[in-house]
Protein backbone atom coordinates (compact mmCIF):
# COMPACT_ATOMS: atom_id res chain seq x y z
CA UNK A 1 0.00 0.00 0.00
CA UNK A 2 1.44 3.42 -0.88
CA UNK A 3 2.62 5.55 2.02
CA UNK A 4 -0.02 8.25 1.49
CA UNK A 5 -2.78 5.62 1.78
CA UNK A 6 -1.23 4.26 4.96
CA UNK A 7 -1.16 7.79 6.38
CA UNK A 8 -4.78 8.29 5.30
CA UNK A 9 -5.77 5.07 7.09
CA UNK A 10 -3.91 6.21 10.21
CA UNK A 11 -5.62 9.59 10.12
CA UNK A 12 -9.04 7.90 9.82
CA UNK A 13 -8.29 5.69 12.82
CA UNK A 14 -7.00 8.62 14.89
CA UNK A 15 -9.99 10.84 14.03
CA UNK A 16 -12.48 8.08 14.84
CA UNK A 17 -10.70 7.24 18.09
CA UNK A 18 -10.83 10.86 19.23
CA UNK A 19 -14.45 11.15 18.13
CA UNK A 20 -15.23 8.17 20.37
CA UNK A 21 -13.39 9.87 23.24
CA UNK A 22 -10.82 7.09 23.55
CA UNK A 23 -7.14 7.27 24.31
CA UNK A 24 -4.76 5.08 22.34
CA UNK A 25 -4.46 2.83 25.40
CA UNK A 26 -8.23 2.46 25.73
CA UNK A 27 -8.59 1.60 22.05
CA UNK A 28 -5.76 -0.91 22.35
CA UNK A 29 -7.37 -2.53 25.39
CA UNK A 30 -10.83 -2.67 23.80
CA UNK A 31 -9.61 -4.02 20.47
CA UNK A 32 -7.04 -6.47 21.81
CA UNK A 33 -3.95 -4.98 20.17
CA UNK A 34 -0.97 -3.22 21.68
CA UNK A 35 -0.86 0.52 22.20
CA UNK A 36 2.34 0.55 20.14
CA UNK A 37 0.39 -0.95 17.24
CA UNK A 38 -2.30 1.73 17.53
CA UNK A 39 0.37 4.43 17.65
CA UNK A 40 2.17 3.01 14.58
CA UNK A 41 -1.05 2.76 12.59
CA UNK A 42 -2.12 6.30 13.47
CA UNK A 43 1.25 7.76 12.50
CA UNK A 44 1.35 5.87 9.21
CA UNK A 45 4.35 3.77 10.22
CA UNK A 46 2.45 0.49 9.96
CA UNK A 47 0.28 -1.10 7.30
CA UNK A 48 -1.89 -3.32 9.52
CA UNK A 49 -3.06 -6.77 8.54
CA UNK A 50 -6.73 -7.63 8.39
CA UNK A 51 -6.44 -9.46 11.72
CA UNK A 52 -5.17 -6.30 13.40
CA UNK A 53 -7.40 -3.81 11.60
CA UNK A 54 -10.69 -5.67 11.96
CA UNK A 55 -11.13 -5.36 15.77
CA UNK A 56 -10.00 -1.72 15.66
CA UNK A 57 -12.49 -0.63 13.01
CA UNK A 58 -15.22 -2.67 14.68
CA UNK A 59 -14.66 -0.87 17.99
CA UNK A 60 -14.56 2.52 16.32
CA UNK A 61 -17.61 1.82 14.19
CA UNK A 62 -15.75 2.62 11.00
CA UNK A 63 -17.13 1.45 7.68
CA UNK A 64 -15.35 0.66 4.46
CA UNK A 65 -16.49 4.00 3.09
CA UNK A 66 -14.60 5.69 5.94
CA UNK A 67 -11.41 3.79 5.11
CA UNK A 68 -11.58 3.91 1.35
CA UNK A 69 -12.39 7.58 0.92
CA UNK A 70 -16.01 7.16 -0.15
CA UNK A 71 -18.24 9.92 1.12
CA UNK A 72 -20.78 8.35 3.49
CA UNK A 73 -23.80 10.33 4.51
CA UNK A 74 -23.83 11.82 7.99
CA UNK A 75 -26.54 9.49 9.27
CA UNK A 76 -24.55 6.40 8.26
CA UNK A 77 -21.49 7.73 10.10
CA UNK A 78 -23.51 8.27 13.27
CA UNK A 79 -24.93 4.76 13.08
CA UNK A 80 -21.49 3.23 12.54
CA UNK A 81 -20.07 5.11 15.53
CA UNK A 82 -22.89 3.80 17.71
CA UNK A 83 -22.30 0.26 16.45
CA UNK A 84 -18.67 0.56 17.49
CA UNK A 85 -19.69 1.53 21.01
CA UNK A 86 -22.27 -1.26 21.06
CA UNK A 87 -19.66 -3.84 20.07
CA UNK A 88 -17.36 -2.69 22.87
CA UNK A 89 -20.03 -3.56 25.45
CA UNK A 90 -20.31 -6.99 27.01
CA UNK A 91 -23.31 -9.12 26.02
CA UNK A 92 -25.38 -8.14 29.07
CA UNK A 93 -24.97 -4.44 28.31
CA UNK A 94 -25.64 -5.04 24.62
CA UNK A 95 -28.99 -6.59 25.54
CA UNK A 96 -29.79 -3.62 27.79
CA UNK A 97 -28.94 -1.23 24.95
CA UNK A 98 -31.06 -3.16 22.45
CA UNK A 99 -34.03 -3.27 24.81
CA UNK A 100 -33.73 0.42 25.58
CA UNK A 101 -33.42 1.40 21.93
CA UNK A 102 -36.36 -0.81 20.95
CA UNK A 103 -38.54 0.77 23.63
CA UNK A 104 -37.43 4.28 22.70
CA UNK A 105 -38.08 3.64 19.00
CA UNK A 106 -41.61 2.40 19.77
CA UNK A 107 -42.33 5.51 21.85
CA UNK A 108 -40.98 7.87 19.19
CA UNK A 109 -42.94 6.12 16.44
CA UNK A 110 -46.14 6.43 18.50
CA UNK A 111 -45.57 10.17 18.96
CA UNK A 112 -44.74 10.53 15.28
CA UNK A 113 -47.89 8.67 14.23
CA UNK A 114 -50.07 10.84 16.49
CA UNK A 115 -48.49 13.93 14.98
CA UNK A 116 -49.11 12.64 11.46
CA UNK A 117 -52.76 11.91 12.24
CA UNK A 118 -53.29 15.41 13.66
CA UNK A 119 -51.75 17.03 10.62
CA UNK A 120 -54.13 15.06 8.34
CA UNK A 121 -57.20 16.41 10.16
Amino acid sequence: MPVDKIKYLGACIRTARKHCGLTQQELADQSGVSVKTIRNIETGKMNPSYEILFPIINRLGLSTSDLFNVSPDEQEEEIQRFIGKFRACNRTNQLILLGTLDYLAEQLLAVQNKSNLKSME
